[in-house]
């Protein structure tokens, strides 16, 4: 029923015997009975400063004001724990977290757990009511750097996509702005070549095949770590990277979820040659005093390696960097390849991507200050 263009659906009851506050409600030639406002029974008592005739007759204004916009559905009010923000991120993440990988499922469960959950505690929202300016108070109060804060950000905007698609909610919210996190791109920090061969030299000989691997390929180093021996394409003399370690987990995806195929770089090719071959593992590098499961190489084990044989030869620099970063910046500022060329052998997606390697050394910026050619 409408009265002056208004939704007057709806009206307030009292329960005889129990003595709440309820919405009756006509859906479909159907009688409902809405007794909760946020999860609160409507009963004198139940949420601080709002009695429960009040709680109810709020619950009303909203399920008019959503049949007002076109958006009211009456799951959302007869199923009050999936429209509360917090249960609802629990089953979503039981529901959606299958497919994510094990490494942003263990984010996402961190921000859920420290971030999110009590947050919302503290002030109750359901689903349709976290809007912009919701997100923005949010994103103010996590206690976070810029990054950390929007991974927890992203992690509820998947949630509420997951919503929308369940049909839980009419639309998605606009998120924060890029510039609202506070995110402060970092100076890569890389090593020229002749440092870095330094560095990999002073690695025990074992070792050093993975370390070489990623200095040529330009890869992850979970990626090297994953790599079979059935990875290595004889016949085109080629490396398919398939696999990757996510939170420890190997996993038969990248974490681009895309296949590269790199061919094998001529330097690699004659440590290559040297390699043991060990038929007890199927992986194609192999850590001789490895203690897991077919011996393949952890993350940790490899930091480890990196660290000593930085302190060995005077450097101070983590192993991303000094691998993957430095090899990237070395084709651009040493060897003055083009920024296309660099994205073809990484195979970046983007563009931007490749251009953070595109920073001339320190003393080529002072040579062009002082106008020299």
């Amino acid at each position: 029923m409408r009265y002056g263009g208004l939704c007057m659906k709806g009206s307030i009851h009292k329960h005889n015997t129990c003595h709440y506050f309820y919405v009756a409600w006509y859906e479909k030639k159907k009688l409902y009975t809405i007794s909760r406002y946020k999860g609160f029974l409507c009963r004198d008592g139940e949420m601080a400063g709002m009695k429960g005739k009040d709680m109810a007759e709020r619950l009303l204004s909203l399920m008019r004001a959503d049949y007002e916009n076109g958006a009211f559905r009456i799951e959302k009010w007869t199923r009050e724990i999936p429209s509360d923000i917090v249960p609802y991120l629990r089953t979503w993440l039981d529901e959606d977290g299958r497919s994510l990988s094990p490494a942003t499922r263990k984010d996402y469960e961190n921000s859920i757990k420290n971030h999110l959950v009590p947050w919302f505690e503290k002030n109750p929202y359901q689903l349709h009511e976290i809007q912009y300016d919701v997100l923005c108070r949010l994103l103010n109060d996590i206690k976070r750097t810029g990054k950390g804060k929007k991974n927890v950000i992203y992690c509820l905007r998947r949630c509420l996509v997951h919503a929308y698609k369940s049909n839980r909610i009419s639309a998605i919210p606009l998120f924060p702005e890029e510039s609202k996190y506070g995110i402060v791109d970092p100076i890569i920090q890389w090593l020229p070549e002749e440092r870095q061969m330094k560095v990999i030299q002073a690695i025990p000989d074992y070792h050093q095949p993975i370390f070489w691997w990623l200095k040529y390929h330009l890869r992850r180093p979970s990626e090297a770590m994953a790599l079979h021996r059935a990875d290595y394409l004889r016949d085109q003399d080629a490396f398919l990277i398939r696999r990757t370690f996510s939170a420890k987990q190997l996993v038969d995806y990248t974490k681009t979820k895309k296949q590269h195929l790199i061919p094998c770089h001529s330097e690699f090719k004659k440590i290559m040659k040297k390699m043991p071959i060990r038929m007890d593992s199927p992986y194609f590098f192999v850590n001789p005093r490895g203690k897991v499961k077919d011996k393949h190489y952890t993350h940790c084990t490899m930091r480890v390696i990196w660290i000593n044989a930085c302190e060995k030869v005077g450097e101070d620099i983590d192993m991303y960097s000094g691998l993957k970063h430095s090899s990237c910046s070395q084709y651009v500022n040493e060897k003055h390849y083009s920024l296309d060329q660099v994205q073809m052998m990484t195979d970046h997606a983007r563009r931007e991507s490749v251009k953070r390697y595109a920073v001339l050394q320190l003393e080529e910026k002072r040579r062009l200050l002082e106008g020299k050619q």
